[in-house]
């Protein structure tokens, strides 16, 4: 991350080594300048035909594209569990929206391949991003008298706002997986029991769990993925091209355009996840037993429920 002077004229950069470094020497580099015709260009391709890009090209856009798959699912499920149920103003209702889509979030292939390879795919990449970076500042960077554990904090790199927004969701990612989809397995019935009633009677029967539950889980989703694609887009603070007196300006638009967007989908969601899901009140009868039990089997809170 750079950081900037006050006037806004001076720009000091960490550094950070290049993804790719220039093969071959000094005349193959530049040219030779005697030579009129132009000299060929080096393919440089593998033996299996791909070409020779660093571990850090890889892993970048592994961690980019997999955020594109899983941003479609996630603007399905917004249309599903707020969108529906805002223009139906009722949980019945928008029932029968989700039934039709259950099968691409429950199941094969579309589910794999939707919602658990490219989570997969973008967490381990990042992580793995991360440790190649570190590795590569020490081995430029460290000399051989500062040879630091692995765990020192020489060497790695600095963790992003869009980290530090992604590395909470990953557990709250993990429980609200848990318990719309672990869960109901152990019970007769299965995956057929989650349904927008479900959520609706957590609300109604736990409502101070699940107003936090689902305000920290959309709340720092939304943020981590409006920020994310802010990045892919170049349109982050510190992406500003802009010099002088201009760039700060640019960064403070950039800084509120982000957040404004964040917050509009962070409040479109509630509008209809709150405002009308979780006003939807207790399931009836032997479901709402059902439901109860399900919700007993959360770990550390769920004796209390």
């Amino acid at each position: 991350m750079a950081d900037y002077d006050r006037d806004g004229a001076l720009q000091e950069l960490e550094p950070s080594p290049v993804e790719e470094t220039p093969l071959g020497n000094k005349e193959d580099y530049f040219g030779n300048q005697n030579n009129s015709e132009p000299a060929a260009q080096p393919i440089r391709s593998s033996t299996l035909g791909l070409s020779q890009h660093s571990p850090i090209w890889y892993l970048t856009r592994i961690q980019k594209y997999s955020s594109y798959i899983f941003t479609a699912y996630g603007a399905a499920h917004i249309v599903n569990t707020s969108i529906i149920p805002l223009i139906t103003r009722s949980v019945g209702e928008s029932e029968r929206y989700v039934l039709l889509t259950r099968p691409y979030y429950q199941g094969i292939p579309a589910e794999p391949l939707l919602i658990i390879i490219p989570l997969y795919a973008h967490v381990l990449s990042g992580i793995a991003l991360r440790i190649v970076r570190r590795n590569l500042n020490a081995n430029r960077y460290g000399g051989s008298g500062r040879r630091k554990s692995f765990f020192s904090g020489d060497f790695w790199p600095k963790v992003s706002g869009i980290s530090k927004l992604g590395y909470p969701l990953v557990p709250l990612l993990a429980g609200h997986v848990f318990i719309n989809r672990a869960i109901p397995q152990q019970f007769p019935g299965g995956q057929s029991n989650v349904n927008l009633s479900y959520v609706a009677h957590a609300f109604a029967k736990h409502p101070v769990v699940s107003y936090a539950g689902f305000t920290a889980l959309i709340g720092v989703g939304v943020w981590h993925i409006t920020w994310g694609w802010a990045k892919w887009l170049s349109l982050t603070p510190e992406q500003v091209t802009v010099q002088g007196g201009e760039r700060e300006l640019s960064k403070k638009r950039r800084w509120y355009m982000i957040n404004a967007i964040s917050a509009a989908v962070t409040a479109l969601w509630m509008a209809g996840g709150f405002g009308v899901i979780g006003r939807g009140g207790l399931a009836p009868g032997y479901i709402a037993t059902i439901y109860d039990k399900m919700y007993q089997q959360i770990p550390i809170v769920g004796k209390w429920l």
